[in-house]
């Protein structure tokens, strides 16, 4: 501060030298061009008279006499220019004090208008009351910190770390007053800070990951639930670990595990506790989404139960002697009209028949298209020389007609064509 104060003075000394110099400078050039000018008109009116008496003694006529005395005029003229001509009349001293009088007022209103001494103010009083705003802060000591306290706070700190190095609970401090000011850059900062001191620190872990919470991405959630759970490992019961915990679920909708952690919330409450009712009301809303999912899951596992279809496959005699060798089974279902990607398949290498095969929305190949999709299928066994479900000569095959696929689910299916 002394510095600061130190350098404003200086400043303005030297300012006063280039308004107060140039005065007395130019009284003293003043002072030697008026001794010059003098010598230079006494000089003029000698030549005068000299002109004078070569006139009375004829030695020069009227003419040239007045011709001498105008170039005399003009080279006095010429020789005296009207800087060096000028007698300043007036007292150069006062001048000077005068200048720098407006120079010092001027810079005391600029000052006033565009100085920091308000900020320099605030940071005074705001080191005077570290103690008591950590007080309030910390120990609910008196009134909560408003938020120009809360700022004039962490200036407090931020100059206390400075002056005095790392501190872990100024940091931790620090922290907590950034995020009550939204500054969660500088909350992070801060208890990176105190981690890389104390990396155990649960406060710092918890709070930590309500600011990852706040930022909201994936990744900052993913950051906060392995700090909660470094928490709960050292102290399983921590309830603000599980609190965060719940919330952490209840955002990626894994509802078991956010309704396990508000249960666990709730159990440790008492019903008189105004956080009791909303938890209850989460919990409530977790098992509304929870019977939602569970609809869901049975009414496709209905589907599927519906579009399950059992085949019995059988071979006609008459071609037992025309069994591929090696040869491979496929059992599927098309669509009667539409594309012709199978909707579901059974593909079998070792088979004796006759035998029976479920086809169903889980045999699909295609995610979307399978048995559920289409009303009319057309079911077909064939026996592959190539483990290809493309036909090719010699191959052995059976079909059914065109079956509505909601009425069929048992049918029998014979192999009984050879494929040219």
């Amino acid at each position: 501060m002394a510095l600061m104060w130190a350098s404003f003075v200086l400043l303005t000394l030297v300012a006063l030298l280039f308004v107060v110099v140039p005065f007395f400078k130019r009284e003293r050039i003043q002072r030697l061009d008026h001794n010059a000018n003098s010598e230079l008109i006494r000089i003029y009116h000698q030549r005068l008279d000299e002109l004078k008496a070569d006139l009375d003694n004829q030695r020069i006529d009227a003419q040239m006499h007045d011709e001498s005395v105008i170039e005399q005029k003009r080279r006095l003229l010429n020789e005296l220019s009207p800087e060096k001509a000028l007698n300043s009349k007036g007292n150069n001293r006062i001048f000077a004090l005068t200048g720098a009088g407006f120079l010092i007022v001027l810079t005391a209103i600029f000052y006033g208008y565009t100085g920091s001494q308000q900020q320099i103010k605030g940071w005074h009083d705001a080191m005077a009351n570290l103690k008591s705003y950590g007080e309030r802060a910390v120990m609910q000591d008196g009134e909560p910190l408003t938020p120009n306290e809360l700022q004039a706070f962490a200036l407090a700190l931020r100059t206390k770390l400075d002056q005095s190095g790392d501190d872990e609970v100024a940091w931790m401090l620090l922290g907590r007053v950034a995020m009550s000011l939204n500054e969660f850059d500088m909350a992070m900062q801060s208890f990176d800070k105190v981690l890389k001191m104390n990396p155990d620190n649960k406060q710092v872990l918890i709070s930590y990951s309500q600011v990852l919470l706040m930022e909201g991405s994936d990744a900052n959630m993913s950051r906060a639930a392995t700090m909660l759970s470094r928490v709960l490992k050292a102290e399983p019961t921590n309830i603000d670990a599980i609190s965060l915990l719940a919330l952490i679920a209840y955002e990626r909708k894994d509802w078991l595990q956010a309704k396990t952690a508000f249960e666990v919330l709730l159990a440790s409450m008492q019903q008189n506790d105004p956080r009791y009712s909303m938890i209850a009301e989460r919990i409530a809303e977790i098992d509304a989404h929870l019977n939602n999912e569970q609809q869901v899951t049975n009414t496709k596992l209905a589907e599927a139960s519906n579009s399950e279809i059992s085949i019995t496959v059988d071979l006609d005699s008459a071609l037992a002697d025309s069994l591929p060798q090696n040869g491979t089974l496929f059992v599927f279902a098309k669509a009667a009209s539409g594309p012709q990607m199978p909707l579901a398949v059974v593909k079998m290498t070792e088979y004796s028949f006759p035998l029976t095969v479920t086809l169903s929305d889980s045999n699909a190949m295609v995610e979307g298209l399978n048995l559920s999709s289409v009303d009319k299928i057309i079911l077909t066994a064939r026996l592959s020389k190539d483990a290809t479900v493309v036909t090719s000569s010699g191959e052995l095959e059976g079909k059914s007609d065109v079956l509505e696929r909601a009425n069929v689910k048992e049918y029998s299916l014979l192999i009984n064509e050879l494929i040219p």
